[in-house]
């Protein structure tokens, strides 16, 4: 007897449908799975017949063969357990058969216990564009999945559970549709800005950071705030919207890291210095997102910079400066979104002390230029701000007073967002980060007086044209932050003196 069941796979960010073809038939007994089954789902042939078995139900001892198509694309992983589970027992007249618009995902255990799997909101998104209308999952996958409407979501404990609700004796809740609620305080780290003290300088330049999307460099010695600020971002970015929240929830769902329903906040990636290329950009056997891209959305803090391998932040420039990545490999090629603010913090050299008007620096000319030359020029380049630090004196340490809030800043921060939002909202991008060269030339147009200054500022410091660039859309965001209309010459120049810290150090 012939059953057919849907299931879904899954390419990068995309899903796509499987349809679970088994057939039992008199003969020896075997069991065999074709359509490129990769190893994880060979393997299922035992989870599936000892879940059916623990279960209390009957494995078919005759002849099974099991396909999965489309057969020319490969499948991996333990997804498509609970359909064929459901094949088996609609084959051998166990069940109902399955309604033609369902959907089954789920790891089985072997005593019939349903897992959940990785990339469950990508292939649940998928089926409900192809037109399914129900999906059986676990319960730690319907979380994540019951946020998308039209698609009813039953979450399935175990094979028993479903075979009662197929056989209509004892129905499956389904869980409604939920609705989004952003949460732009919640994060694993965040420092409260009010706590921060002195750096005044430092703050304004994540504000601006942090209302514009722009890229950020902290370069001080140790202990002068650099780290802490960094971490006090997630505190004062702007709440997700929805389509965003769905974004980011499906490159962590693809890795995983989905438990307990999607993304509400931004995330804050902060990886440490000794992560390899593939860990930063993504790839590996399976060809998964990398810090890059799960910081989609939110933050890629790189701290210590200088001590990250340089084949690893090289890899960073082009991402950085088309706000994806694609990842290449003999079998696959995926590409992912990585619209990351970057925000990164480095000493001047091996001390920490150079530049320090507190601290002597102990290093020579040749260690202090071999140390800043770990950070290449074209990447330097991609980096909106950089910002020189010193130590906090004591008498800014020991002042009781407090500053600004993070929620006194994020007010202004989203104030300068929605803006952006209502300026870009027909070109399909949300921050002034995003500007392509073409609109860099509508929306920060410079008039006189600062298109001299501009053009003083590109003969003193060098300048190369996509340094330029960034510069007018730093001003375009100061300009947001003072409710300003057009970039005045003020804006111009603050957004300059963001980036004459250049010189200080590279020369």
């Amino acid at each position: 007897m012939l059953s057919k069941t849907m299931s879904f796979g899954l390419i990068g960010l995309n899903g796509y449908p499987v349809t679970v073809e088994t057939d039992i038939s008199s003969g020896m007994p075997m069991y065999e799975t074709v359509g490129l089954p990769g190893a994880a789902v060979r393997e299922s042939k035992e989870r599936v017949r000892a879940a059916i078995k623990n279960t209390g139900l009957t494995y078919p001892q005759k002849r099974i063969t099991i396909n999965l198509a489309p057969a020319d694309t490969k499948k991996q992983g333990p997804i498509y357990d609970l359909a064929i589970a459901v094949g088996l027992l609609s084959a051998s007249g166990q069940v109902l058969p399955p309604e033609e618009d369902s959907v089954y995902l789920g790891e089985l255990s072997l005593d019939g216990q349903l897992r959940g799997v990785s990339g469950a909101l990508p292939m649940a998104i998928a089926a409900r564009e192809a037109g399914f209308k129900r999906l059986f999952v676990a319960e730690e996958n319907a979380e994540e999945t019951c946020y998308i409407e039209g698609l009813t979501v039953y979450p399935v404990e175990t094979l028993d559970d479903l075979v009662h609700h197929m056989n209509r004796s004892k129905p499956i809740a389904a869980l409604g549709t939920r609705a989004f609620a952003p949460d732009a305080e919640k994060s694993a780290v965040v420092n409260d800005m009010s706590y921060i003290k002195g750096q005044e300088h430092a703050k304004r330049a994540l504000e601006i950071a942090a209302a514009g999307g722009h890229n950020l460099l902290f370069i001080g010695p140790p202990g002068s705030g650099k780290t802490m600020l960094a971490r006090a971002v997630p505190g004062i970015l702007p709440g997700l919207s929805f389509a965003e929240a769905m974004e980011i929830s499906k490159i962590h769902s693809v890795c995983g890291e989905t438990s307990g329903g999607i993304t509400t906040a931004r995330p804050f990636r902060s990886p440490h210095h000794t992560l390899s290329t593939v860990a930063l950009t993504g790839g590996g056997a399976r060809v998964l997102p990398g810090e890059i891209s799960l910081a989609h959305g939110g933050v890629l803090f790189l701290d210590e910079l200088a001590e990250f391998k340089r084949d690893a932040l090289e890899a960073l420039r082009q991402p950085l400066e088309d706000k994806v990545i694609t990842i290449s490999r003999a079998n696959a090629k995926v590409t992912y979104p990585a619209g990351v603010m970057l925000i990164a913090s480095m000493n001047p050299c091996p001390c920490g002390s150079y530049g320090s008007t507190q601290k002597v620096c102990r290093c020579t000319p040749s260690e202090i230029k071999r140390y800043l030359n770990r950070i290449s020029g074209p990447l330097l380049d991609r980096i909106d701000m950089h910002i020189s630090m010193d130590a906090v004196g004591y008498d800014e340490l020991t002042d009781q007073s407090k500053g600004e809030t993070s929620a006194q800043v994020r007010n202004r921060v989203e104030a300068a967002r929605r803006l952006q939002q209502t300026r870009y909202q027909k070109d399909g991008i949300y921050s002034n980060a995003e500007l392509t060269n073409e609109l860099t030339g509508v929306h920060c147009a410079l008039d006189e007086p600062s298109e001299k200054m501009m053009a003083q500022a590109f003969s003193a410091f060098s300048l190369s044209a996509r340094a330029m660039t960034r510069i007018k859309k730093v001003a375009r965001t100061i300009a947001d932050l003072s409710g300003a209309a057009n970039i005045q010459a003020q804006h111009l120049a603050e957004a300059i003196g963001f980036r004459s810290q250049n010189e200080k150090y590279w020369g």
